[in-house]
């Protein structure tokens, strides 16, 4: 064992109401879901922080905090221009990082 910090891919759950709304969602939503999916568990930091915080995302994904009065809390995942989202939250702990989805949504 390492004191070195977890590096991704991170661990992610969801929570059983998200996950039912990913499983009715429609075959192209589910595809998208999943790919930002794949972005968010490789990404160092999964809120994107700093000045150019979507500069390593795909143009269809954008990162920002649910208030901007807790850009520590719950993070939304805008999808192909609002189409659709992700609500997550990112857990940092020492052990297990974990990444959390509370909402799914696919129009």
């Amino acid at each position: 064992m390492t004191d070195d910090l977890p590096r991704p891919p991170w661990q992610m759950d969801w929570t059983a109401e998200a996950r039912q709304e990913f499983e009715t969602m429609p075959a192209d939503g589910r595809q998208l879901i999943l790919a930002a999916r794949a972005e968010l568990i490789t990404a160092v930091d999964p809120y994107y922080r700093g000045i150019d915080a979507d500069a390593g995302l795909p143009h269809w994904i954008t990162v920002r905090p649910l208030a901007s009065t807790a850009p520590g809390g719950p993070h939304i995942a805008d999808l192909a221009g609002g189409r659709g989202w992700l609500i997550f939250t990112f857990i940092r702990r020492h052990a297990d990082p974990q990444i959390t989805i509370t909402d799914a949504f696919w129009a």
